[in-house]
């Protein structure tokens, strides 16, 4: 027998703070930088959950988090769950009725809020039934808002004591809160247990998953509402590697320069930035050093292959396909190349990084057809992806939708992908987003993917409109690069794509539009653009 030893998250905490106090905290504020250290974000750490504490805050009792990608929003990652509370996590670019409803569905009791986003939340102060206290993160003279009582981040702080007295909680008891969003109805709360997050920490941070390491430099442009940033603020500080947060509103210069700067050598992002990031130095012609960039972790929806293409040869740093939900804390698969496909070659390994990559070690996987039967793992057969595993959520927060998604035991993931022999998951589409046309499925992530690849496209977005012989049809909505208007028409799109596709499977039309709508999370908002197109003919 072992000694009981509860996975908690204030653990990964001490870890940093003994094991790695000197190592860096790095933050954009302004034209400038706050730096620190982990020893440092330990103590304050520790002062802020003391102050929680003075504001009422017991164990089991939410906090909810509305900011940016900083340290003080680092600090609020720990703070909650070393005192047996809850850190939740929201999503600052939610509709006003979405966000109101998820603050009080999560009974969050007190709100920390970055200075810049205080308006954001006085429109809906007057709706807010659980919120006793609004700390604003800054120092006393950024506090200007109308909110009821608001109080400065450095003022609690610097009145609480400095002891550090960890809560006594089972590694079971919830210690995160996430909301996603939902295909149709509001949006869902996911909840996160210490052992979850601990165990997600650990798998992450392994050669073949992330590969982090105390030696690395890490710069999350995920924000840290979605998902838990990727789990990068409790892997990262469980390694101690450093940490540099881009702060308010990180654009592709922003990015760039903090990489040259500050050597990042690990980043995370969906796609749609990393294609901003390319089309930014396309553009502007300024030259940046990005040598010290040895990884890109991308995920979300699938990276265009030109674009991994892109960044190999012009910019000579890889982006590494990863693939998760909020469900699942988020991580479920990262492509990296095993031993026995070395001998690809180039455009084989090409092809190869387009694919979602295999299972995290504690992740279980089933791939079922819509027949409900197993389908075979050989890179042809399609169905949707089931999961579980230590880190994955068996249910919704006080959600009855939870009986449609968690079934016997297993994650219902609603993606429907091609699992090849080797366990490399080939993403083709979530159901919600395939295209049916006279009963036979046409995947949109794959026109998405090969439209992208015209040197005149910045992004592309396929979706499906009526038809009334073939159920659904194919549109294409494209968004030409810069300079290019006018230039680029339907025939020469389809021209492009034509000798990768049955004829059956092109697009019946292509609309040329000025920007795709995205999610809050940085995704194509498709929804948006069926709505848009709804009477398309």
């Amino acid at each position: 027998m072992t000694m009981h030893y509860d996975l908690l998250a204030h653990r990964i905490l001490e870890r940093a703070a003994t094991q790695f106090p000197n190592k860096r905290i790095i933050t954009r504020v302004g034209e400038g930088t706050h730096r620190y250290t982990y020893a440092d974000m330990f103590a304050r750490t520790a002062r802020l959950g003391n102050a929680l504490r003075e504001l009422g805050v017991e164990p089991g009792d939410r906090v909810g988090t509305f900011a940016w990608n900083n340290y003080r929003h680092l600090e609020a990652y720990f703070a909650p769950p070393t005192i047996g509370a809850v850190v939740h996590t929201i999503n600052i670019r939610l509709a006003p009725d979405d966000m109101a409803y998820i603050i009080n569905h999560a009974g969050d009791k007190v709100l920390l809020i970055d200075p810049d986003l205080t308006p954001v939340i006085e429109t809906i102060a007057d709706r807010l039934t659980t919120v006793r206290h609004f700390v604003i993160l800054g120092e006393p003279e950024e506090v200007s808002t109308t909110l009821p009582d608001a109080i400065a981040y450095e003022t609690v702080l610097a009145a609480a004591s400095a002891e550090y007295s960890p809560a006594d909680v089972d590694e079971y008891a919830t210690m995160g809160l996430c909301y996603t969003s939902a295909t149709t109805g509001l949006p869902k709360g996911v909840a996160y247990s210490h052992r979850a997050v601990y165990l997600h920490s650990m798998a992450s941070s392994a050669v073949d998953v992330l590969a982090l390491s105390e030696r690395d430099r890490v710069m999350a442009i995920v924000p840290m509402f979605h998902a838990n940033c990727w789990g990068l603020p409790y892997s990262s500080t469980m390694v101690g590697a450093d940490q540099i947060f881009p702060g308010l509103r990180p654009d592709p210069r922003i990015i760039c320069e903090l990489v040259e700067r500050e050597g990042v050598t690990f980043s995370a992002g969906v796609p749609t930035i990393w294609i901003g990031v390319l089309d930014y130095i396309q553009r502007s012609g300024v030259e940046y050093d990005l040598s010290s960039l040895k990884q890109i972790i991308s995920g979300g929806s699938a990276v265009p292959l030109a674009i991994l293409q892109a960044y190999r040869d012009q910019l000579g740093v890889e982006i590494v396909h990863a693939y998760g939900m909020t469900e699942a804390a988020p991580l479920i698969s990262v492509n990296r190349r095993r031993s026995r496909l070395d001998g690809l070659t180039e455009s084989e390994q090409l092809a190869l990084s387009a694919k979602q990559g295999v299972t995290a070690a504690g992740v279980e996987m089933k791939l079922v057809d819509e027949n409900g039967d197993t389908a075979e793992w050989d890179g042809e057969q399609r169905g949707e992806l089931w999961f579980r595993g230590p880190w994955i959520a068996d249910e919704y927060v006080n959600d009855e939708r939870s009986s449609e998604t968690f079934v016997d035991g297993w994650y219902h993931s609603g993606d429907i992908a091609s699992i090849d022999r080797d366990g490399y998951i080939q993403i083709v589409d979530r159901v919600k987003d395939m295209v049916k046309s006279g009963g036979e499925w046409i995947s949109s992530v794959d026109l998405e993917s090969a439209i992208m690849a015209h040197p005149d496209v910045l992004e592309a977005a396929v979706i499906a409109i009526p038809h009334p012989q073939w159920q659904e049809r194919p549109l294409a909505c494209v968004v030409p690069r810069a300079g290019t208007s006018g230039q680029l028409t339907k025939d020469a799109v389809l021209d492009f794509i034509r000798p990768d596709f049955a004829r059956w499977w092109l697009p019946d039309d292509v609309v040329f539009i000025d920007e795709i709508p995205k999610t809050s999370v940085g995704k194509f908002d498709k929804k948006v653009l069926r709505e848009r197109f709804e009477d398309h003919r």
